[in-house]
């Protein structure tokens, strides 16, 4: 078997909080249950929205939680050229094409937006742009995209009616999450994603992707949200505060909490809520994904 290996991709638009440690931990606990490799990825290709210091900030979070990286983290920022090459291969291929419509022109065309918030492109630009210049490049969907997660069981989502052509690379040049992970979680030899349930609408995506660029799939398990007091998703964009970490196992201990899983006595240092969380993910999770 394909030796396992996992990460956790943050963005730095702001600090780690509760939610992002619950993700951050997860992945870790996965890894070593498997006794495999986790990663860190720096996930700041959009980068007008990830103020400077950031990264270390995390990087920093991280490290005094005891969720060392096996290897040395990668910056999506430094890492263009893999993307060009991907979208080359796309364009000659037939599956990405140029695009000329604002996102004004698309609302108009399309009106109703799709569960996940974003337009559903209605393929305007599919047989060429009549002269325009092209603004942003999009992946060519069809169909149904079938897939099985390690908690959720048994997704489905019907591309062209929920998504449509998505971008690749954006109209201000910058270069499009779905398309940086795609290429990033191939190249780094990612067997297993763990991460926020929020993401789970990203994963056909993403599969289509790599269906496209001849890429394997990884296995997947989305873990359950952390919610704010009103309900909403603990997020950075509805001010998540920052973790404090004056007392790092005191908040380990809350993140496994959240993962259903029993960390030890509340004196516990933060090595031994991490020993305690590996045993109890291991007999949770390994069963059905054996090391």
């Amino acid at each position: 078997m394909t030796p396992y290996r996992g990460r956790f991709a943050p963005s730095p638009t702001g600090p780690l909080h509760a939610g992002s440690l619950v993700a951050a931990l997860a992945s870790w606990l996965d890894a070593r249950a498997h006794g495999g490799c986790w990663l860190v990825r720096i996930e700041d290709v959009d980068g007008p929205r990830c103020p400077p210091g950031m990264d270390e900030l995390i990087l920093g979070q991280l490290a005094a939680l005891g969720l060392l990286p096996d290897e040395p983290p990668v910056w999506q920022s430094r890492r263009g050229s893999l993307y060009e090459a991907a979208l080359d291969r796309l364009i000659a291929a037939g599956h990405a094409y140029g695009c000329a419509c604002t996102r004004a022109e698309i609302a108009a065309a399309v009106g109703p937006r799709a569960k996940h918030g974003e337009l559903v492109y209605p393929g305007t630009c599919r047989h060429g742009t009549l002269g325009r210049p092209v603004r942003a490049w999009r992946l060519r969907v069809q169909g149904r995209v079938d897939w099985l997660d390690r908690r959720l069981g048994p997704q489905s989502q019907d591309l062209e009616a929920e998504v449509g052509d998505f971008v690749l690379k954006r109209a201000d040049g910058l270069w499009a999450y779905q398309l940086a992970v795609v290429v990033d979680d191939a190249e780094q030899g990612i067997t297993d994603i763990v991460r926020g349930e929020d993401l789970a609408d990203n994963t056909p995506r993403q599969i289509a992707l790599q269906r496209c660029l001849d890429l394997p799939t990884p296995r997947h398990l989305h873990t359950p949200l952390v919610l704010a007091a009103d309900g909403h998703k603990l997020s950075k964009q509805n001010g998540a505060a920052a973790l404090d970490l004056a007392d790092p196992a005191a908040r380990l201990r809350e993140a496994a909490l959240r993962l259903n899983l029993a960390p030890g006595p509340a004196a516990s240092t933060p090595g031994e809520v991490l020993a305690a969380a590996v045993a109890q993910w291991t007999a949770q999770w390994t069963a059905q994904c054996p090391p």
